[in-house]
């Protein structure tokens, strides 16, 4: 196990941002060998915590700059793999429990009952996380190629939002759906074969930019062969309730 942990170490945890690189090796040490632990836990003290602290607000540092190295490495499976791949999207929510929420941001809303069965509504705390992630057709994960976070300073709802805003009038770039666009730009540049990757999202994705944007980042061999089916290199999956 630490053989392998260190081989990814030296393989993929490359950081490139001037003045960092040291801090966050001996972050990604301390975090490595605390694995699932708080951050106070894994460094054990407060110097280290602090330090830690500071890194992660740090604002030269971003999710790609530490995802960097990662990035680099999956692109370079992806051109040893052979055939179509599939690029799955989905978001992720991190769910927090914090006294001032509002410093963190929010992901959505919950409904709860008390013990005496009378429902609430709970404004949950956290953070959101869009990725795309290259997996073989036979199953084989071969890594992340884009990812994007966020959060909302308020949250208030579908319904509530819909009888002062016409989601038909807001532009697709002002939209979290934007996200869909964006990993699908950034992943199939990272990979640089667009012809052979699939991208699949939930019914979420059923949006007519992007089924235009996987067209139109085929290129023109592609669309010479695809002859206008835009969603030939995209699919959909809906649930079923």
């Amino acid at each position: 196990m630490i053989g392998h942990g260190a081989i990814w170490k030296s393989r993929e945890a490359i950081f490139r941002t001037p003045g960092c690189i040291g801090a966050s090796r001996i972050l990604l040490e301390k975090l490595w060998a605390g694995m699932g632990q708080t951050i106070p836990f894994a460094c054990q003290d407060w110097a280290s915590t602090k330090a830690a602290y500071r890194f992660l607000s740090n604002d030269r540092v971003s999710e790609h700059d530490i995802l960097s190295g990662h990035f680099a490495a999956s692109a370079a499976r992806f051109a040893a793999a052979a055939g179509p791949i599939l690029v799955l999207q989905d978001t992720t929510t991190f769910s927090y429990q914090r006294e001032h929420p509002e410093l963190v941001g929010y992901t959505g809303a919950s409904t709860t009952r008390d013990r005496f069965n009378k429902s609430s509504v709970l404004t949950q705390c956290g953070i959101l996380m869009h990725s795309s992630l290259v997996v073989t057709a036979d199953g084989l994960p071969l890594g992340l190629a884009a990812v994007k976070f966020w959060t909302r300073k308020q949250f208030k709802g579908c319904s509530e939002l819909k009888r002062h805003i016409n989601p038909t009038r807001v532009p697709i770039e002002q939209k979290e759906s934007w996200r869909w666009l964006e990993n699908m730009r950034q992943s199939t540049t990272l990979l640089g074969e667009p012809i052979r990757c699939v991208h699949i999202g939930d019914r979420e994705s059923d949006i007519y930019e992007l089924f235009y944007t996987a067209h139109d980042r085929e290129g023109d061999e592609a669309k010479s062969r695809s002859r206008g089916c835009i969603a030939s290199r995209f699919a959909t999956i809906r649930a079923v309730r």
